[in-house]
């Protein structure tokens, strides 16, 4: 990690140490000499979406003492080095540029950062012996720094494959976990814990394995934040739905058919007023638009957002559009760890599973049309648009799930084990 690279790209699997390597490693540097640090991803709506944490957290491990935690940044008051913390997409071109004097930026979770976030960035880095770290695990093969930067690498870069299996440091317990998911669905192993992008192959966007193990019930409670999604009945016999999920749970469905818009908005109204969700995220199209428009007139304007299933995708590079991002992140929520739990639903099962995906001339993912799901099963997937639309903008999750049976922790629980003992380190 010390020797100088113009970028230094490490991806891998699940515990491979990648973030820890480089937090370690940058805390060093930054005790040797004054150093300006920026740790950015493409989304950062708040400082607890970023390394901020994990920096603070080695800290404190270490009792690096010389190191004042601020809010929004972490100065070394020996050596002068300072740490930043930004989201990318947050930040107009100008703002980007405003980094060339950075001698190391940190890209992490890069798999998200988006090729025009990369066209900026890359040359305002630019500082005589400047570095670029790269942390990501993979999506899919053409994710956009991938295919920048460590499909064809140049001598001055440095790519490393980073998995569980390479890491010193690894708990046991994660171990386990991956040697279970290796037993159980090979194709999951290969992306989750070794690194591999998902397959591109497979016309049905997500397995039927993935959502029978969500069934299995597995989580007691959380303290994640409520999100509810509500998919707006258009024609016929479409219905009304509302999803309810917090972070790793999806605790049910509230389906509705026939009803007017005041008579959805009042539906709406009900929910938030029992419930208390951080946001309700509501398909606008069609009658959508009037039901918003009620409810923003209600004074919920801080907590519903409307969202139009063929808008632009957030990460338009990567997505045709909203909708087939928003049901990317189901099927990646339905792989991460801890588990996430879905209520035994066979309808549910018959929606998650029937759709298909295919790519567009530009390599991003498009899922087929609403009307072919529909011919194929009767109805429409009212269910599963309304869980989409649970994913629709990132919300903080401080929520940690407790889970059921034998012992089992959350993955933060795990590490926080794996430090106590001690010797431990990334």
């Amino acid at each position: 990690m010390m020797k100088k690279y113009r970028i230094k790209f490490c991806y891998g699997g699940r515990a491979g140490g990648k973030s820890y390597a480089f937090a370690d490693s940058l805390l060093i540097l930054g005790r040797k000499k004054k150093l300006l640090i920026a740790c950015l991803r493409e989304i950062q709506d708040s400082i607890k979406d970023s390394v901020h944490k994990l920096l603070c957290d080695r800290i404190a491990f270490y009792g690096l003492n010389d190191y004042k935690v601020y809010e929004d940044r972490i100065d070394n008051l020996i050596t002068g080095t300072r740490f930043i913390f930004k989201g990318l997409r947050e930040q107009d071109s100008q703002k980007i540029k405003s980094l060339e004097g950075v001698d190391i930026a940190w890209i992490e979770e890069a798999q998200t950062i988006s090729r025009k976030s990369w066209e900026i960035l890359e040359p305002t880095i630019r500082k005589d012996g400047s570095e670029i770290w790269i942390s990501m695990n993979r999506l899919y093969e053409n994710d956009p720094l991938w295919m920048a930067v460590a499909a064809n690498p140049d001598k001055r870069t440095w790519v490393r494959r980073v998995n569980y299996c390479d890491n010193p440091f690894c708990p046991e317990e994660m171990k386990y976990l991956a040697e279970k998911c290796r037993r159980e669905n090979p194709e999951s192993y290969l992306h989750i814990w070794m690194g591999a992008p998902m397959s591109q192959g497979d016309a049905r966007l997500i397995s039927a394995e993935s959502v029978r193990r969500a069934f299995e019930p597995k989580i007691e409670s959380t303290t994640s934040p409520l999100i509810v999604g509500l998919d707006i009945a258009r024609f016929g016999n479409d219905k009304t739905t509302f999803c309810f999920r917090k972070g790793r749970l999806c605790t049910g469905f509230e389906c509705y058919e026939k009803l007017s818009n005041v008579e959805v908005a009042n539906a709406a109204t009900a929910i938030i007023e029992e419930y208390r969700p951080v946001r309700m995220f509501m398909d606008v199209g069609g009658q959508g638009a009037g039901v918003y428009d009620i409810l923003k007139d209600r004074g919920f304007g801080e907590i519903i957002r409307g969202i139009y299933f063929g808008e632009k995708a957030l990460k338009a590079d990567r997505y045709f559009n909203r909708r087939a991002e928003m049901w990317d992140k189901i099927n990646r929520w339905l792989e991460e760890l801890p588990p996430p739990q879905l209520p035994s639903d066979e309808d549910l099962f018959d929606e998650l599973v029937s759709i298909n995906k295919k790519f567009d001339g530009k390599g991003r993912l498009q899922l087929e049309d609403k009307d072919e799901i529909k011919k194929r099963l009767g109805r429409s997937p009212d269910k599963a648009d309304a869980l989409a639309l649970t994913f629709a903008e990132p919300v903080y999750d401080y929520g940690v799930p407790k889970l059921y049976g034998n012992g089992k922790v959350s993955v933060e629980e795990m590490f926080g084990l794996a430090e106590q003992k001690p010797g431990s380190g990334w």
